[in-house]
């Protein structure tokens, strides 16, 4: 076996698992995922040494659906009901299905390796963040975040989590707490592109999402998301 892929499975691990086939840098099993309506729809699940998940559809001898990410893969099935791919998508051990968090391949999926292949998904399409304020600890005048890059969504995200921030580490310039926070009515428009004044809506208003969520942080938010997020 490939020294890496020794390092990611034992012969073991692999052993009971149908369709199993060995590339230089992945693991190829079967798998698959039930329809009420559709019944089952079948694909080949390959486990990459740097964690990423891809499936290629053979729901069809037409299907040109090649590379899914498992929650593509779930959606593309016609699955019912709310996206848990973890427990639909299944592969066959021992004659049966068994739901991949129960088995040894789901502990090597990392979020990381399996974002730059998210654009298709819920999660990576809810690319915008309206604007957020971080109240200051000194002086209690909140100072406006903008939410457009990796970096902005990390600046706030590390802004609000702060114990004791202050106006003097706000990013953008250096101010002191002695200049005026923003008037309320500039303060309303938090830069949603549906409209100026929204107060929240599902254009604007992220719940977690790669942009805004880091493995690298272990705050029970960060931890939480990476956890359970679908891919």
């Amino acid at each position: 076996m490939n020294t890496r892929l020794s390092n990611m499975f034992t012969e073991e691990e692999l052993k009971d698992i149908e369709g199993l086939k060995r590339g230089s840098d992945f693991i190829e099993v079967k798998c698959g995922c039930t329809s009420r309506k559709y019944g089952d729809t079948i694909g080949k699940l390959r486990v990459f040494t740097n964690g990423q998940f891809l499936i290629s559809c053979e729901c069809t001898p037409s299907c040109e659906e090649e590379k899914l990410t498992p929650y593509d893969f779930e959606k593309h099935s016609g699955k019912e009901g709310t996206r848990k791919w973890k427990n639909h998508i299944w592969v066959v051990m021992k004659n049966k299905k068994v739901p991949l968090w129960r088995t040894v391949l789901l502990k090597y999926y990392k979020h990381a390796s399996n974002g730059a292949n998210e654009l298709t998904s819920t999660l990576a399409k809810r690319l915008f963040h309206r604007d957020e304020f971080v109240r200051c600890s000194r002086c209690k005048k909140e100072r406006r975040f903008r939410l457009r890059t990796d970096e902005d969504c990390r600046r706030y995200h590390d802004a609000a989590k702060a114990r004791k921030w202050k106006c003097a580490n706000w990013p953008y310039d250096k101010i002191t707490c002695k200049v005026d926070e923003e008037r309320a009515s500039r303060k309303s428009c938090r830069g949603c592109p549906r409209s100026p004044s929204c107060k929240g809506c599902t254009t604007c208003v992220c719940f977690g999402c790669f942009k805004c969520r880091f493995l690298d942080c272990k705050c029970r938010t960060c931890v939480d998301f990476v956890q359970n997020a679908e891919p």
